[in-house]
Order: C-alpha cells, then sequence, then structure tokens
C-alpha cells in the first residue's frame, strides 16, 4: 500500500473566492515548503495581459480555456504550492489534473470581507454586488465538494496537509488499536465503539522491539482494507506505524499521541522503526499515518518529568524556526510545532536533504539512549544533546539550561560512541546551528564529537 497522504509528493492548490488572499497565503507556504510558488492568475497576465481585457475583448470561455492551459502546466511541472483563481475549479478537466496529482485546500473567506477587498478593483466578476453574492454562493458549493482540507492561515494549511487533526471528537472509523499498557489505565480510547481489538504494549522503548512487532504482527486480524490506531506516546506511534508498514505488505493507521514529544514531533511524518542493540530506530520504514488526532486534554495525567522531556523537541524546533515557542500558552505552542514539522516534512518526506535539520541534538541523544540500555528517557537524551550540539555551533546554551536543565546521564561511553559511529544520518554528519533559525548540516571531527558526547555522560 502506498503510504504517501495530504500532499506528501503532490502539489498544494489553492482554491477559494475572490479577495480570499489565496496568493499571499500561497507564497508563505511556498517559503514555509521550499516549494516553487505559481500564482495561476499572474501567470495568465503574463502571457496575455491583464485579465480584465481578456475579459473584455476575447470574453470569459476564452479566458477559461487559458486558464486551463496554465493549471495543466503548473501540474505537471515540479511539485509546488500552487494558487488557482476563483474559477479554476469550474473545469471538469482541470479538476481531474487535480485530482491526479494535487492536494485541494480551500481557502475560506466570508462574503463581506470579499466584498470590501475586491469591490473597488477592475476585477470583471466583482462588478455588481448581487451578481457578486449569487456567485459566492454557487463557488461555495463546488469548493465544499472539492476541498480536501481546508486552512485560513499557514500553520492550519499546513496542519491539514499532513492530516494533523486537532479535535476532541472520537475517531469515525472501526480498528485495531495499539495502546501503551500505561495510558490504556488512564484514558479511553476515543473510537465511536468498541474496539475491534485491543493490544496492549509496554511503555517507551521496551515497546520498539522484534518480539512486540512478532506479537502483533500474529494478533492482529484485519483485512488489508482494515485500521490500527495507535494510543499513546512516541515509542508506541513508532512501533505501530512499523506494523502496519510491514502487515499484509501495509495498513492504514492512524496516530493519537498521548504525550508531548508525540504531539509535537514523533507521530508526524511519517518515520517508524523499532530499536536494536546497535542502536536506536535502525529498523524501520516511511509509513505516513493517514490521520494524526491531537487532542491536548490527554497531557493532563501526563508525569512532570515526561512533559519536561517533551519539551526538548519544542526546544528543538524552536531552534530551528529561530522562534521562541516555547512561551506560547500550551496549546498555541503544539500547534506551532506540528506545523513547523509538517512544513519541513512537506519540503522533504523522505529524509533525503532539508529533513535532516530535524535530527538537530538527535545524533548525540540516540547515542546516549543506545549506552544507557534504553534507560535514559528520550527527551532527556535530546536535551543533552541540544546542549552538545549547540556547544559544537559555538551557539549560547541558555535556552537550553533553563527551559530543560539537563544534567549528565549514566551510560556506558564506549557503547555510546560506538552506537554515534554507526548512527543512520551517516558517520561524522551532525545538524549544527549558524544562529537560532539557520541550521546547517555539517561534519565534526572524531575528537571534537568524542569530547562532546563525553561531556553528556556522568562520571
Amino acid at each position: 500500500m502506498v503510504s504517501e497522504v495530504g500532499a506528501v509528493g503532490r502539489h498544494i492548490a489553492l482554491m477559494g473566492f475572490m479577495g480570499a488572499g489565496k496568493s499571499t497565503l500561497g507564497r508563505e507556504v511556498a517559503r514555509l515548503t521550499e516549494r516553487p510558488f505559481v500564482d495561476t492568475d499572474e501567470e495568465i497576465e503574463k502571457r496575455h495581459g491583464p485579465i480584465a481585457a481578456i475579459f473584455k475583448e476575447r470574453g470569459e470561455p476564452e479566458f477559461r480555456r487559458m486558464e486551463e492551459q496554465i493549471v495543466a502546466e503548473a501540474l505537471s511541472g515540479p511539485t509546488a504550492v500552487i494558487a488557482l483563481g476563483g474559477g479554476a475549479v469550474l473545469s471538469a478537466a482541470t479538476q481531474d489534473r487535480l485530482d491526479r496529482s494535487a492536494f485541494l485546500v480551500w481557502v475560506p473567506v466570508d462574503l463581506e470581507t470579499a466584498w470590501a477587498r475586491v469591490r473597488s478593483s477592475d476585477r470583471p466578476l466583482a462588478q455588481d454586488p448581487d451578481d457578486f453574492k449569487r456567485l459566492y454562493d454557487e463557488r461555495a458549493e463546488i469548493y465544499d465538494v472539492l476541498a480536501q482540507g481546508s486552512g485560513e492561515d499557514a500553520e492550519s494549511l499546513l496542519l491539514s496537509a499532513l492530516h494533523v487533526v486537532f479535535s476532541s471528537k472520537a475517531l469515525p472509523y472501526d480498528a485495531a488499536v495499539v495502546v501503551d499498557e500505561r495510558v490504556a489505565s488512564l484514558h479511553e480510547l476515543p473510537l465511536p465503539r468498541p474496539a475491534l481489538s485491543t493490544h496492549p504494549v509496554p511503555s517507551g522503548e521496551r515497546a520498539k522491539t522484534f518480539a512486540v512487532v512478532q506479537r502483533l504482527s500474529e494478533e492482529l486480524q484485519i483485512g488489508r482494507d482494515g485500521w490500527v490506531v495507535a494510543f499513546g506516546g512516541g515509542s508506541t506511534t513508532d512501533l505501530t506505524g512499523f506494523v502496519a508498514a510491514t502487515y499484509l505488505r501495509g495498513v492504514r493507521w492512524f496516530a493519537v499521541p498521548t504525550t508531548l514529544v508525540g504531539m509535537v514531533d514523533a507521530a508526524i511524518g511519517g518515520k517508524t522503526g523499532i530499536n536494536t542493540d546497535a542502536g536506536k530506530n535502525l529498523v524501520g520504514a516511511f509509513h505516513f499515518p493517514w490521520e494524526v488526532f491531537v487532542n491536548p486534554i490527554f497531557l493532563a495525567t501526563l508525569p512532570e518529568e515526561e512533559r519536561l522531556a517533551g519539551m526538548a523537541e519544542v526546544v528543538k524546533t524552536g531552534l530551528l524556526a529561530g522562534l521562541d515557542v516555547w512561551n506560547l500558552p500550551e496549546d498555541d505552542m503544539i500547534r506551532a510545532c506540528a506545523a513547523y514539522k509538517c512544513a519541513v516534512v512537506l519540503s522533504d518526506p523522505y529524509e533525503q536533504d532539508r529533513r535532516r535539520i530535524l535530527n538537530l541534538g538527535h545524533t548525540f541523544a540516540h547515542a546516549l539512549e543506545t549506552g544507557s540500555g534504553y534507560t535514559v528517557r528520550h527527551g532527556d537524551a535530546v536535551a543533552l544533546g541540544l546542549l552538545a550540539a549547540l556547544r559544537l555551533s559555538g551557539q549560547p546554551t541558555d535556552v537550553v539550561e533553563e527551559v530543560l536543565q539537563p544534567q549528565p546521564v549514566a551510560a556506558d561511553p564506549d557503547a555510546a560512541w560506538a552506537a554515534l559511529k554507526r548512527d543512520k544520518k551517516g558517520e561524522g554528519v551532525f545538524v549544527l546551528l549558524e544562529a537560532p533559525g539557520r541550521p546547517v548540516i555539517t561534519t565534526v571531527s572524531d575528537k571534537d564529537a568524542r569530547a562532546a558526547l563525553d561531556a553528556l555522560i556522568a562520571k
């Protein structure tokens, strides 16, 4: 089964009525995802002159023919963010092309706002308020039918494009559930009816083993059209996603993260995997969840040490984005971090280039986890890894020390070093920071890397 969902490997096409702000929003999303940007109205005017003149001199049918051609060319080009003209989706041929190669997002706008923005323009279809309202009502029905997602700002659009949903409603599917055994004792499963089957797994990294994968693969009794839900923290979603990727050669899965680290990072982006004695996540697959269901209410039962561990991923995101996201209210912080990760993933879904920046601090963190026999909590290891990365970058470490308060951990130095040398990101390759918001992928000498790692291990 193909694991791509949403806008992974597809154009992001923005549709909406006149005055919705598609061009402005499209440019911002293109910047964040590092994709090319195409405004179909602008392309028409570059080739054929002002749209108002085209309507007047050649008529709307000729304009629609030009528009259809421009959209077809954009959709046949590199994966981009495309702002469509308000009526572009009226074409059946364009609808078919969009369905094959784009994730179609509706950018909503209320009638009064749209009219206020365009009534003084030369737009040929915005000259009479009654006609404008009639057209608005007609197209709203079409947009509603065609939309695969919606977004009024870059953050909501990015989340929509990777099916990250903030909601307190139950998932509308019957599914087999893989659940962290501790979480199962604290929360009711967010399903419309009892699960098809429930499969408890150990908490934390103890779940990410071949033995647990084998047990789940033998216990599941769903077809290739079945669903699996992961209910727990990052370890649970890593494990479940891997099982979903390999069971019957791939079934769809949902992630319901219940920890902060899961909500801001681990459950998003399609990376799944389990650990081996040689290293963390050395066996895995890219298999994107059909939906990531985020409900911060689950954090109410999160122990304080787990919340602090999750803040390590928040700080990492803020350092990469150059934003003090850790100072935002909790819900806003989670949304901002999740949206940033969506943007990076959409620019590089399978970690060929830019997505590697998300490993800031993680080369050291995974080494510490392996060297400790996975007794060190992931978030604690990431906090230390960020400290090492900032030191090697020559950047201030104040934020990490003040927000995360990392302390050296017990680990076998030689085992940690061996794991670091074997790290899947490549020997000697590290993510560092030229400055907040300016990550760089570079190499570090063994001497400097070993010294930085040893400084993280309790003597």
